[in-house]
């Protein structure tokens, strides 16, 4: 079975900077899509980044201060997030497009269980 873990949320000032990183375990043949989601409250979960072979999206919301990349332990994904904002509050999610040993043809999607992002003005 494939497990997220997530990490590297907090509180921060406005101006300041956060990297949230996500490591994926378990019997993982391929990491196919990375993505970052974030969830405000009272707000639905929007997409943030996300990442594939044919290349990286941002929100406009994001765009020029958070950049997706993956780690040189390859199964670790990180959101490095710049010039943060008040209205970056949110829970952070990872998601995953992931290809198993045992199926290493299909990609499934996997979510991290969310880390609280706060910045203060």
């Amino acid at each position: 079975q494939v497990q997220l873990v997530e990490s590297g949320g907090g509180l921060v000032q406005a101006g300041g900077s956060l990297r949230l990183s996500c490591a994926a375990s378990g019997s993982i043949y391929s990491i196919n899509v990375m993505a970052w989601y974030r969830q405000a409250p009272g707000k639905q979960r929007e997409l943030v980044a996300t990442s594939t072979r044919g290349g990286t999206n941002y929100a406009d919301a994001v765009k020029g201060r958070f950049t997706i990349s993956r780690g040189n332990a390859k199964n670790t994904v990180y959101l490095q997030m710049n010039s943060l904002k008040p209205e970056d509050t949110a829970v952070y999610y990872c998601k995953l497009g992931i290809a198993t040993m045992t199926m290493p043809y299909t990609t499934y999607d996997y979510w991290g269980q969310g880390t609280q992002v706060t910045v203060s003005s």
